[in-house]
């Protein structure tokens, strides 16, 4: 599969490292261009090229977005309609900026994505640290194996989702539609930057 990424933070890098390890071609693409990210495409090495955010979002099969929040509306929409978006985006009020629809719950992060690019948008990879994402994966029955929750309301493109977080070594969590399992693992959760395996996750989703 061949993955756009748009960002390449801390989270962005880090999962272009986990994809390219276990063989995924990866589009990596920032805001600043092409030519600032020569240095990190060579010290991931593998199947990596730096591109456009546009071309990140129209060639990727299944596109990543890792950027603030509060710049969401800067993504290319138009090549991300329709398509498997990952949002790693979570809303930091002193970071992004106040979001009156956020600030009293009337909706998600996740929904407002969505809405921009009407994809078929699902929720992971926001709650694990980027070192933990780079660096934490296990094989399957690891008992150190982590998980990751996953919600949307695509279920096919959760699917895929599903699917990416057990290659690179995590287990998926369902947590539910982007607007109820969205809310139990956005900042602030029992789940938040919680290192947990499946079952704890699970238990704690439900809880919440």
């Amino acid at each position: 599969m061949r993955i756009g990424i748009i960002g390449a933070g801390n989270i962005g890098s880090a999962l272009a490292r986990r994809f390219a390890r276990v063989g995924y071609e990866v589009l990596l693409s920032n805001s600043r261009g092409p030519q600032t990210l020569t240095g990190l495409v060579q010290e991931i090495g593998g199947p990596v090229r730096a591109v456009t955010a546009a071309e990140a979002a129209a060639s990727g099969e299944a596109v990543v977005v890792s950027i603030p929040y509060g710049r969401h509306r800067e993504l290319p929409a138009e090549p991300l309609r329709g398509k498997v978006v990952v949002d790693t985006c979570n809303y930091y009020p002193e970071r992004d900026g106040h979001d009156p629809d956020l600030d009293e719950d009337t909706t998600t992060s996740s929904e407002k994505i969505k809405a921009h690019t009407e994809a078929n948008l699902v929720k992971a990879f926001n709650t694990l640290p980027a070192a933990t994402l780079r660096d934490g994966g296990r094989p399957k029955g690891d008992p150190g194996r982590l998980a990751i929750p996953v919600s949307g309301s695509d279920e096919e493109a959760k699917a895929v989702v599903a699917g990416l977080i057990r290659d690179i070594g995590f287990d998926a969590v369902d947590a539910g539609t982007l607007s109820q399992g969205g809310r139990k693992h956005q900042p602030g959760t029992k789940v938040y930057a919680q290192a947990l395996n499946a079952a704890e996750l699970d238990a704690l989703l439900r809880a919440e």
